[in-house]
C-alpha cells in the first residue's frame, strides 16, 4: 500500500515532534508498520515478532538502547512488555528530548498495561484504523470536520455535492478498509485474505496473546457478533448461546475491543427525564470483516440482506471516528441513545464542540417522520442542530435544525 496517504499521517508528526515517542495502535494489517516507515524511512527498525529481532532486544534491552537511543521504529511492541519499563528509562535520561521513538501495537491501551503505568506522560498514543473512504479514492480529509474545533455554527453547515461517489463509499463499505485487501482488483484474492486473516486472528494473533483461550468457543464468539453488530449487546444471551459462562462472554467482549475488532458504544445517560436502554450497542470495526462473517460475497447480495441498514450504520460510525482521530479535536466521546419507549439515535458525538445527535439512515430519502427522535432529542437538550446522514446527492437544511449530509462528505 505504499503510497496511500494516510489522514493520520500530519497528526502523528505533530505529537513527534512534541513527544518523545508515540504508539500507534490498532489492528492487524491496518497499515501502521507501512505509516511508520513512510514517517520515517531512515530510522532503525525492529519487529517484535519476528525472532531474531525480539532475541536481539530482550537478551539485553538496556544495551539495546546504548546502541539506538533515538530514531527506533519498534513494531508489535505487546509481544515484549517489558520494553516499556526501559524505555521509560532511556525516556527520562533526556526528558525534552523528542521525536526520538515510534512504537506500533495491536492491542488497546487497556491490553497494554505496561504503556499506561510504565509511559504516562511520556508518549502519545493513537489508534490508526482500516482505510477510510477518501484514503481509498485519494483525495484530502473531507472539510466537514473542521466544523468541530470549535461550537459549531449552523452557518458554517454549507456542505452542497459531495467530493466522493456513492461508488468509492460503497466499495469501501462492502470491501472493508484493510490495504492489502480492499486495494487488490482480485476478487478472488480479496475472499482468501479476508479468509487467512480471520483464521490467522483466531489461531496465532490471540492464541499467542492468550494461551488459555477457548480458541473454538471465541471463534463461536466472533461469529455471533458478525450476527449481532450494530445491535444492543446482552452479555447473557450470548453465553446461553455459545454455551459458556457470562464472565466469560464479558472477557471475551474486552479481547475483541482491546484488539481493535469490535467497538462498544456506551449508552448516553444524560437524561433524567425519560427511562434511558443502559446496555452498550456495538459493532464491529470493519465492514469487510462484518461481511466476510455472514458470507456475502459481492455488493448485490449485501443490498439484498436483512443487515443492510446496519451494516451501512456501522461504516458511517466509523468513518466519523477514523475522521475526528485524524483531527487535532481531543476528549471527545461517542455514543447511542435510545429509550424504553423505542426512541433512537444512532450517535451522539460530545466534546469541546458540544453534544451533536446524529441520526444515520441507508435510503437517499428519508421522510420527516422518521426523524422525530433526532428532533425530539434536539429540543430537549436545548441544542442548535442535529445531523441526518443518509445517500442523499446534495446536503440541505430538513428542517431548521436537521441538516441532511451525504455520506461522501465523510
Amino acid at each position: 500500500m505504499t503510497g496511500i496517504k494516510r489522514n493520520l499521517e500530519a497528526k502523528l508528526n505533530h505529537l513527534l515532534n512534541h513527544f518523545p515517542a508515540i504508539v500507534v495502535l490498532g489492528a492487524r494489517q491496518v497499515g501502521k508498520t507501512t505509516l511508520a516507515k513512510q514517517m520515517a524511512p531512515t530510522w532503525h527498525y525492529f519487529d517484535l515478532e519476528k525472532p531474531s529481532h525480539f532475541e536481539q532486544i530482550s537478551h539485553d534491552p538496556e544495551f539495546f538502547f546504548e546502541r539506538y537511543p533515538k530514531h527506533l521504529i519498534l513494531d508489535e511492541a505487546q509481544f515484549y512488555p517489558t520494553i516499556f519499563n526501559v524505555l521509560r528509562g532511556e525516556i527520562d535520561k533526556f526528558p525534552n528530548l523528542n521525536k526520538r521513538f515510534i512504537l506500533t501495537g495491536s492491542s488497546s491501551p487497556d491490553r497494554l498495561k505496561h504503556v499506561s503505568e510504565s509511559l504516562a506522560g511520556r508518549v502519545a498514543l493513537q489508534e490508526l484504523g482500516t482505510l477510510k473512504v477518501n484514503e481509498y479514492a485519494g483525495k484530502a480529509l473531507s472539510p466537514f470536520y473542521r466544523i468541530f474545533e470549535s461550537t459549531p455554527d449552523k452557518k458554517e453547515i454549507q456542505f452542497a455535492k459531495p467530493p466522493l461517489t456513492l461508488d468509492q463509499v460503497h466499495d469501501v463499505w462492502f470491501k472493508g478498509g484493510y490495504p492489502k485487501a480492499s486495494l487488490s482488483t482480485s476478487h478472488a484474492f480479496y475472499l482468501e485474505w479476508m479468509d487467512n486473516y480471520f483464521n490467522t486472528y483466531i489461531n496465532r494473533d490471540i492464541a499467542s496473546l492468550f494461551p488459555k483461550l477457548n480458541k473454538l468457543a471465541y471463534q463461536r464468539f466472533i461469529t455471533m457478533l458478525g450476527h449481532l453488530s450494530g445491535t444492543i449487546i446482552n452479555r447473557s444471551n450470548i453465553a446461553r448461546a455459545i454455551e459458556v459462562s457470562e464472565p466469560t462472554v464479558r472477557e471475551y467482549l474486552t479481547i475483541s475491543e482491546g484488539s481493535y475488532l469490535w467497538r462498544q458504544l456506551p449508552s448516553y445517560e444524560n437524561n433524567v427525564t425519560k427511562s434511558i436502554v443502559k446496555m452498550p450497542k456495538g459493532h464491529l470495526q470493519d465492514t469487510g470483516l462484518l461481511h466476510y462473517l455472514l458470507k456475502i460475497q459481492n455488493i448485490d447480495a449485501l443490498y439484498s440482506h436483512p443487515v443492510v441498514g446496519r451494516s451501512f450504520e456501522s461504516f458511517v460510525i466509523e468513518e466519523i471516528i477514523k475522521g475526528l482521530q485524524a483531527s487535532p479535536i481531543t476528549n471527545w466521546q461517542t455514543y447511542y441513545y435510545r429509550t424504553r419507549n423505542g426512541a433512537e439515535i444512532d450517535l451522539i458525538l460530545k466534546g469541546p464542540f458540544g453534544i451533536l445527535p446524529i441520526e444515520i439512515k441507508y435510503g437517499a430519502n428519508t421522510p420527516l417522520k422518521e426523524l422525530r427522535s433526532l428532533k425530539e432529542f434536539i429540543k430537549e437538550h436545548d441544542l442548535p442542530f442535529g445531523l441526518l446522514i443518509n445517500q442523499s446527492s446534495e446536503g440541505k437544511w430538513l428542517t431548521k435544525e436537521i441538516f441532511q449530509l451525504p455520506c461522501g462528505w465523510l
